[in-house]
């Protein structure tokens, strides 16, 4: 990676350096991508849930 592309990397987002270490993660570990997105969709589901139930408790 070069200077300028860790550079840019170290000013993103929280989201985007998270989506980026996900992806080398899933990647160095060949994790088949359809195993993946399927594990991710379970992911999202309960981090949905923990958002509305402490929106809820608000």
């Amino acid at each position: 990676m070069s200077e300028k592309n860790t550079a840019s990397l170290n000013d993103a987002p929280a989201d985007i350096k998270l989506a980026v270490d996900l992806i080398y993660l899933l990647e160095t570990n060949e994790i088949d991508p359809k195993t993946a997105l399927s594990a991710l969709e379970i992911v999202k589901s309960d981090l949905l849930a923990k958002l509305k139930k402490d929106n809820s408790e608000q």
